[in-house]
């Protein structure tokens, strides 16, 4: 069984009140090295078998059409878990 993640976050120039409220905590939490917050959508599509660049187009379709509005929305992420997660394992000696 395969897994695609398909990641989904507002335009820039659209306004992010949860992204806000979340960057307004973490300097009161110990966190001040961070200036900025986006906050997205995260999904993970299952298939039977493997995922081919077939099933990759066809994520991005639904992606495009069904899991983001693009009116306010932009995908900016359709891969493969499995070969992301290895990629990442590879290029840093951990999982990220």
């Amino acid at each position: 069984m395969g897994r695609v993640v398909v990641e989904v976050m507002p335009k820039p120039e659209i306004l992010d009140p949860q992204g806000k409220a979340v960057a307004g905590a973490l300097p009161r939490l110990g966190f001040g090295q961070f200036t900025s917050v986006r906050q997205g959508k995260r999904f993970e599509l299952e298939v039977d078998g493997d995922v081919t660049p077939e099933v990759l187009e066809a994520a991005a379709q639904a992606a495009a059409t069904v899991l983001s509005n693009p009116v306010i929305e932009d995908v900016v992420r359709v891969a493969d878990i499995e070969a992301d997660a290895a990629a990442t394992v590879a290029s840093s000696g951990t999982v990220a």
